[in-house]
């Protein structure tokens, strides 16, 4: 729910599923390609890292989730 005469304050997240905007996703599969792509030209498994980073509430976790389900090798969340 919104309540605009509330302002920043009026957005209801309580019970709010939250989830990655699909540029983001978009910008996973392709750091995770790019990462892939370096790790059989040089040969090493540890050439590239993709980290994910969410800043939000607990809810956020969630997102972070997702990106380490396509392939990121950590996540990291900062909490509001």
């Amino acid at each position: 729910r919104v309540d605009p005469t509330k302002g920043p304050l009026g957005v209801q997240t309580k019970n709010v599923k939250m989830s990655m905007n699909p540029f983001c996703e978009i910008a996973i599969e392709e750091a995770i390609r790019l990462k892939e792509t370096l790790v059989k030209s040089t040969k090493k498994k540890d050439a590239a890292e993709v980290v994910a980073v969410s800043i939000g509430p607990k809810q956020c976790s969630e997102t972070i989730r997702t990106a380490l389900a396509m392939g990121a090798d950590r996540g990291i969340h900062v909490q509001t």
